[in-house]
C-alpha cells in the first residue's frame, strides 16, 4: 500500500506540475497578446489599409499556421526551459516595445514582437522549441511595414523603369504615346505611375509567398531553392509592367477616369494573378528540366560489366 500511495503522489505531483506549466504558458501568451493589442489596432487603422501594406494579417496568418505544423518537429518530454535566456530576450523586445510606442516608431514597435515572441518561446520550450518555431516566427519579418525612406529609394527608380518599359512598346505598336518622368500621356489623356504601381508593395508580398512555397515544397533541393528565391524580384517587375501597360490601355480606351475606379484594384488582382502563375510556371520547368537531366543521366550511364 505505501508504495502505491507514493506511485500516486509522484502523479500527482507531475500532473500539477504540467498544470501549472500550462497556466504560466497561456498567461505568457495572453500578456504577449494584450502587449501588442495596441500595435495591432494601430496596423488595422493604417498601413493594413493600404494597397502597400495590405498583406500583413495574411503574413501573420501564415506565420501561425506554420507553428501549428512545427509543433510536429520537437518531442515535449525533451524540452528544458531557458528561463535566464528567455527573461533577458523577453524583457529586451518589451524595452524595444515600449520605446519605440512612446516615439511613434511603428517599423520597429512591429518588429519588436520578434525578440518578445522569441523570449516566451525559450522560456516555455527552451532551445529546442525556438530551433522547431524558427522559420514561423522568421516569417512574421514580412509583416513589418518598412519605413517610408527605404520606400522611396527603390520605388522612384522602379516607376521610372516600368514606365520607360510600357511606353516603349506602345509606342512601338504606334500608340499616341509620349511620357515625361513617371507621368504618361497617351491619347488626349494624361495619368501618373503611383508608388502602389511601382512594384514595392508586391514585392514584400510575392516574398513572403515566395518563402512560404520553398519552405513547405522544395526545401530538399538547393538548386530550385536558390532559383525561385532569385526569380522573385525579376517577376515581380515584369507583373508590375503588366499592370501599368494595362493601366495605360484602360485610359486610352475607356478613359482616365476608370483607372481610378475599380479597373484599379482588378489590375491589382491581375498583378498578383501573373506574378504567382508565372512563379509557379518556372517550378514546374525547374521539374521538368530536373526530370529530364536524370533521365539523359540514366541513359548515358555506361552499364556495370557482367560478372
Amino acid at each position: 500500500m505505501a508504495l502505491t500511495d507514493q506511485k500516486l503522489t509522484r502523479s500527482s505531483v507531475g500532473i500539477a506540475a504540467r498544470i501549472s506549466d500550462a497556466w504560466l504558458d497561456l498567461a505568457l501568451a495572453g500578456a504577449i497578446v494584450a502587449a501588442f493589442i495596441p500595435t495591432l489596432l494601430r496596423l488595422i487603422d493604417g498601413p493594413w489599409r493600404t494597397e502597400q501594406e495590405g498583406h500583413g494579417p495574411i503574413v501573420i496568418a501564415a506565420a501561425a499556421w506554420l507553428a501549428w505544423q512545427a509543433r510536429q518537429n520537437f518531442r515535449p518530454e525533451k524540452l528544458k526551459p531557458a528561463y535566464i535566456a528567455g527573461w533577458l530576450v523577453l524583457l529586451a523586445g518589451l524595452a524595444l516595445l515600449i520605446v519605440m510606442r512612446s516615439q511613434d516608431v511603428l517599423m520597429l514597435e512591429v518588429a519588436a514582437q520578434i525578440p518578445i515572441i522569441c523570449g516566451a518561446v525559450l522560456i516555455a520550450a527552451g532551445w529546442q522549441g525556438l530551433k522547431a518555431y524558427a522559420f514561423p516566427i522568421a516569417f512574421l519579418f514580412f509583416a513589418i511595414p518598412p519605413p517610408g525612406w527605404m520606400m522611396d529609394i527603390f520605388t522612384v527608380p522602379m516607376k521610372l523603369m516600368v514606365s520607360d518599359w510600357a511606353t516603349e512598346l506602345l509606342y512601338q505598336l504606334d500608340f499616341p504615346i509620349a511620357q515625361n518622368g513617371v507621368m504618361i500621356m497617351v491619347g488626349p489623356y494624361q495619368l501618373m505611375v503611383k508608388d502602389a504601381c511601382s512594384g514595392m508593395n508586391s514585392i514584400f508580398a510575392l516574398s513572403a509567398i515566395g518563402f512560404f512555397y520553398v519552405h513547405e515544397f522544395i526545401r530538399n533541393s538547393p538548386f530550385r531553392v536558390a532559383v525561385m528565391l532569385a526569380a522573385i524580384i525579376p517577376i515581380t517587375v515584369a507583373a508590375n509592367f503588366v499592370r501599368v501597360l494595362a493601366l495605360i490601355l484602360i485610359a486610352y480606351y475607356f478613359g482616365v477616369d476608370a483607372v481610378d475606379g475599380v479597373f484599379h484594384d482588378l489590375t491589382g488582382f491581375l498583378l498578383f494573378a501573373v506574378a504567382l502563375g508565372l512563379f509557379f510556371l518556372l517550378d514546374v520547368v525547374l521539374i521538368g528540366m530536373a526530370a529530364l537531366a536524370k533521365g539523359a543521366l540514366r541513359k548515358w550511364r555506361p552499364h556495370a560489366p557482367a560478372q
